[in-house]
């Protein structure tokens, strides 16, 4: 079963440009492959910044394999000057940055 996730932090202003670039660049080797992502999208208010992103399977799962990989540390050290956490008192992984949902409508399942 597929999973999406939806990624809540900051952006440095000015840096969409840059932190699409380092996702290109990243996208294109195995990383996304590796964690089954399907599709990923950025997205960005004012000085926030969301990231969604769609999973093969178990999101975390594919969030836990990729602690374990240096591309993904360090894609995550050259986004640290351009993304930072919502609220950084409370940050501890990757997971204190997902949004919670709580509606979800379908025309064929309805409201959940």
């Amino acid at each position: 079963m597929s999973e999406r996730i939806l990624i809540v932090a900051r952006l440095s202003p000015g840096s969409a440009p840059e932190v699409a670039r380092l996702f290109g660049e990243s996208d294109d080797g195995e990383l996304p492959h590796a964690l089954g992502v399907r599709r990923r999208e950025l997205y960005q208010y004012r000085e926030l910044y969301f990231h969604v992103v769609d999973f093969d399977g178990p999101a975390g799962q594919a969030m836990a394999q990729a602690r374990d990989r240096a591309d993904f540390r360090g894609l995550s050290e050259e986004l640290s000057p351009h993304v930072a956490p919502y609220d950084p008192a409370t940050w501890r992984s990757p997971a204190d940055a997902m949004a919670t949902r709580f509606y979800h409508w379908t025309p064929g399942g309805g409201a959940q």
